[in-house]
Order: C-alpha cells, then sequence, then structure tokens
C-alpha cells in the first residue's frame, strides 16, 4: 500500500465537502474549516481500505496509513504489538503511539482512538471518524508549545474486547500513570443525532466540565448525558470503549462521541431517531450517512476537531 498516493476519490470527496461548505450546508462554519482534513482520512480508511476487522490485512493497512500520516508530523512514533486468544484462535494486532514531547515535563495527555472496525459496513464512524479528528487535531497542535506531552494512542482490535487499549494501560508503569493528566477517547462522532463529551462524576469530571465551558463560549452544541437512565448519572457514560482501562487505573477521562440519549433504552446506544443504530451495521459508510443525514458528516468533524485542538490547548499541567 503506498498512503501516501492522492487518490482521485479523496479529491472528489474534498471538492464535495468544499461545495457544502460553500453552499452553507455546515451551521456556523469558519473560514478556514476544520474537520476538512479529517474528512480525507475518513473516506481513505473507509473507500481505499474499507473494513478494518482487528487482525486482517486491512487492520494492517489502516495502521500504516496511520503511521505514514504521523510520521509527516514533528512526533515520535512506534507500534506496540500485541495478541490475544479468541474462540482457541491467536490475533496479533498492534497500538499506533505518537508523542509531541515538551521536553520540559513528564505531564502527559493521552489521546485516544480505536481504528478497527467490524465487518459489516465500512466502519466510517465507528471508528474512522475519531481517527481523523485525532489526525488532523495533531497537525493543527504540531508547532504549539503546550505544557505537557501529548500521547496519541490509536489502538487495534478495540471491537474484539477493548484489546489494545487493555494492553496499553495494563503496561503503563506506575510513574506513567502518576504522570498522566487525563485521557481522553473518541469514538463514533459522525451519525449520532448530537454531540456529547462525558466525565467521570464529580470533581472527576473536570476535563468534561472545560469541554462544556469552551463549547458555551464558542456557541458550540456540544452536551452531556442528562441522566436520565439512572445507570449512568448526569455527565457520564459506560465502560464500553477505550476510556475504561485508563478510568480503571485511577486516570481521569473524557469522551466525546455522537449519539442521542434521549431515545431507547437512553443508555447512548441509539443514536438516530430516523434509523437507530449505525455502528455495526451495512449503514456505517459516508454514503449513507451523507443521503440521510446531509451535512452532519462535515457539521461533527468540524465541532469535534475544534473542540478537541481547544481542550488540549486549555487544558493546564497544574490540573
Amino acid at each position: 500500500m503506498n498512503a501516501k498516493m492522492v487518490k482521485s476519490s479523496i479529491i472528489a470527496g474534498v471538492v464535495t465537502f468544499s461545495a457544502l461548505f460553500a453552499a452553507g450546508s455546515v451551521s456556523a462554519a469558519p473560514k478556514k474549516f476544520a474537520g476538512e482534513l479529517a474528512y480525507q482520512h475518513v473516506q481513505y480508511l473507509t473507500e481505499e481500505i474499507g473494513p478494518r476487522v482487528a487482525g486482517s490485512e486491512n487492520e494492517t493497512k489502516a495502521r500504516e496509513y496511520i503511521i505514514d500520516e504521523l510520521e509527516k508530523l514533528d512526533l515520535k512514533v512506534e507500534e506496540q504489538e500485541f495478541s490475544y486468544t479468541r474462540g482457541g484462535k491467536i490475533t496479533e494486532s498492534a497500538n499506533v503511539i505518537a508523542v509531541k514531547d515538551n521536553k520540559h515535563t513528564d505531564k502527559q495527555i493521552i489521546v485516544g482512538a480505536h481504528y478497527d472496525s467490524v465487518s459489516v459496513g465500512k466502519g466510517a464512524d465507528d471508528n474512522a471518524s475519531s481517527v481523523g479528528v485525532i489526525l488532523e487535531t495533531a497537525k493543527a497542535l504540531e508547532k504549539r508549545n503546550l505544557a505537557y506531552d501529548i500521547k496519541y494512542v490509536f489502538f487495534g482490535a478495540e471491537e474484539t474486547g477493548l484489546r489494545g487499549s487493555n494492553y496499553y494501560a495494563n503496561n503503563m508503569s506506575t510513574e506513567e500513570i502518576h504522570n498522566t493528566i487525563g485521557m481522553i477517547n473518541l469514538d463514533s462522532l459522525l451519525a449520532g443525532d448530537n454531540i456529547y463529551v462525558y466525565g467521570g462524576a464529580e470533581e472527576d469530571g473536570w476535563i468534561r466540565d472545560l469541554a462544556l465551558d469552551i463549547a458555551n463560549k464558542k456557541n458550540i452544541p456540544l452536551e452531556t448525558n442528562p441522566g436520565i437512565n439512572p445507570e449512568y448519572p448526569e455527565g457520564t457514560t459506560g465502560d464500553w470503549s477505550d476510556h475504561a482501562p485508563f478510568k480503571a487505573k485511577g486516570i481521569t477521562i473524557a469522551y466525546f462521541e455522537a449519539t442521542n440519549w434521549g431515545l431507547g433504552d437512553q443508555d447512548g446506544y441509539t443514536q438516530t431517531e430516523k434509523h437507530g443504530e449505525i455502528w455495526h451495521t451495512k449503514n456505517d459508510n459516508l454514503e449513507f450517512l451523507e443521503r440521510e443525514f446531509p451535512g452532519r458528516v462535515q457539521e461533527h468533524l468540524n465541532h469535534f476537531t475544534n473542540m478537541l485542538t481547544w481542550v488540549l490547548v486549555d487544558i493546564k499541567k497544574e490540573q
């Protein structure tokens, strides 16, 4: 695979994306449109590579693509290989770790998302969307001096039981855990009716609260779980994505997602009023999402890319 090649389909996608922007299909978009590069990454991962099942050739292709994109930036990039046994079969996968080194502190923020997908659909929402947002954010912050290191971690084999994030968290040293200010997870950002951020309970939700404060000031329609379902108190969520292993280590977490907590069992699993769940279905592809929810893909990528960038800039080392 030559991930450096600019595919004609990606170029066509950017033209479509720019046309939507020019036509005003995306609400309150700035002149320089955050999320446009993220869209290109989503399109490459889903249309040029396709489903990225854990341990498959396509998961490897996606990992190579991510590494290639990270190596264009001033980051230290490495692979963290791991394997697991499921149903008597050994599967090999790997995490991709890229470090933006402050050089003057041992404190770090971990920003993570899984890059694998299920076999059904193309995994645009779940979870090429988050990979694209993180890659664009990493480029946006390439020249910024921050008060801490950023460790971007792209997890393999999430869909088979959080394999990559569990492996990473379980191999953190006591010192690294102590020096980790927080972990920000992104998962399934495109399809949901609303955009959300979650965190820990009470004071342990300070990254979530920071994001909500920024969103309020920037007029971004970011929400949090309203707590209608008593199993998930207001502002929190379940342990079903890559934030969970870090939360278990006592690390403060935040989690960005698009869904609709007002539907179904009000547990965040039913993403849309119009089509129900998109993740893990044949509808998880750009063609379906852009036809059924015009402008939503672009708007969500814009909001999440801006939000992640602003939160990372605003987090202070003293937290």
